[in-house]
């Protein structure tokens, strides 16, 4: 998006007042496709999920607050298993987000889960998730994450190196098990993605590459080992990725490699991973992929590619990612500080600050993220102004909404929520400034169920050695 600064300039005075008129009205709607599917704007101007109101929420339990749409949440794990014909299919990303509470929402809507550390597989478990639906990933498995996961049964190891092939070998020896596993391979697909983002291509720290023949040497000593189970193989092109084709390509080129095992080693593998990272819509413009259509094409493209090369088409998994959580829930702000900036000799930045920012969003900061955000206590009526939306942190970089067009009556003490805040915002929140991570909440039929108390110093202080 262009800056409003600085390309409102030649507009004539109608013009402008126009089109910030328009904006003004735009900003009271609610974007069907980016906000949570039970969120509305009441008569009174204020703005609901699941019938609670968010000024409501935040009365009772502060800002931030994170708010999430329960049957939200639950509709698109059903939409993700018809998709994928099987629940169990659908492995939830615990990374994106994770609590007990959501582990069995997962569980009970028959979802696979998986995990990229130790600590989110004890959480699983604590909510007595089913160990054998769980699939185990991470670049970098302590023995203790291992071990941990020999002993507790989980589904499968989806082994990332030659040397965890060698560990994990060794540690179900040791305990007496036999342990499912995938090798994640890298097949080589640049999916349009961010840097940071992009787990396919060749130079990055994921998987085994199958250009070099690393991957099927890991194949091998899989299949030969004597505590391991190969039954399957597992990729990822990224993650935020709108283009379905990338799927099909890195299906395409894995599948390559299945028809090289039967034919050298005379393995059949039973499943496909084909990861996920499902792109979702976080402003107006955006659209999410249609996962039914995904799904279906995708399914089609296995089946036809496995026929051509003569083998039986795998399971497919697949690993929906932020595509779940994202959606379903939105994080409300109270407004402080609001003051104009000089930016050109004829032209201001407003600047909105509230009390939360980069410690529970670092989003912004880090990819360059952008949201949709609205008034959620009122109706707006102002005329539009270049503005910015900050957070309380110590840090020129603590921004949530770089860029926007937004009514100049918002005042201190109103309150703002970012939408699609459910994935990688909660789960990657720091203690920066001391600041702690905030509430969270689901909301269902009208009822607000506490999930995460909001954290105090004396939680920080707790766990320093006095």
């Amino acid at each position: 998006m262009l800056d409003p600064v600085l390309n409102t300039a030649n507009l004539s005075r109608d013009d402008l007042l126009r089109m910030r008129h328009q904006e003004a009205g735009c900003f009271n709607d609610l974007p069907a496709h980016v906000w949570p599917r039970n969120a509305k704007r009441e008569d009174d101007g204020s703005v609901s999920i699941a019938g609670v109101k968010l000024s409501d929420i935040a009365a009772e339990y502060g800002t931030p607050v994170m708010v999430v749409d329960e049957e939200d949440f639950r509709s698109r794990c059903r939409d993700m298993a018809q998709a994928y014909r099987e629940p169990k299919n659908v492995h939830y990303a615990s990374k994106a987000f994770l609590t007990t509470r959501i582990a069995r929402w997962v569980e009970e809507e028959g979802l696979s889960l998986d995990v990229a550390s130790e600590n989110e597989l004890l959480i699983a478990l604590a909510a007595d998730f089913p160990a054998e639906r769980i699939t185990v990933h991470g670049n970098n498995k302590s023995e203790s994450f291992l071990r941990t996961c020999v002993t507790r049964g989980v589904g499968h190891v989806v082994v990332d190196s030659h040397q965890e092939l060698d560990n994990l070998d060794r540690i179900a020896g040791e305990e007496g098990a036999t342990q499912d596993v995938f090798i994640r391979v890298k097949p080589g697909v640049e999916a349009h993605t961010h840097e940071f983002i992009a787990t396919s291509h060749e130079d990055q720290k994921f998987g085994l590459s199958l250009v070099s023949g690393s991957a099927f040497r890991a194949v091998q000593t899989a299949h030969h080992a004597k505590n391991l189970a190969l039954t399957g193989l597992h990729c990822h092109v990224g993650s935020q990725v709108f283009d379905a084709e990338g799927f099909k390509l890195a299906a395409s080129r894995v599948l390559g490699l299945y028809a090289k095992i039967y034919r050298e080693l005379g393995l059949q593998l039973d499943y496909l991973d084909l990861g996920g990272g499902y792109g979702i819509a976080y402003t107006v413009d955006e659209q999410p992929l249609d996962v039914s259509a995904v799904a279906q094409d995708l399914l089609r493209a296995v089946d036809e590619a496995a026929g051509e090369l003569g083998i039986t088409p795998p399971t497919v998994i697949v690993e929906p990612g932020r595509a779940i959580a994202g959606p379903a829930a939105v994080t409300v702000y109270s407004v402080g500080t609001v003051k104009d900036v000089h930016v050109t000799d004829d032209a201001t930045r407003r600047y909105i600050a509230v009390d939360g920012g980069m410690s529970d969003n670092i989003r912004t900061a880090l990819y360059g993220a952008e949201y949709d955000a609205r008034v959620v206590n009122r109706l707006t009526e102002g005329v539009p102004h270049p503005t910015r939306l900050v957070g309380s942190h110590c840090e020129s970089g603590d921004i949530l909404i770089n860029n926007a067009l937004w009514p100049d009556d918002i005042v201190p003490g109103d309150l703002i929520a970012l939408a699609a805040t459910g994935a990688y915002c909660y789960s990657m929140a720091s203690n920066y400034n001391c600041f702690g991570r905030p509430a969270v909440v689901s909301v269902k039929e009208g009822t607000v169920t506490p999930m995460v108390r909001r954290e105090t110093v004396e939680d920080i202080l707790a766990r320093e050695s006095l």
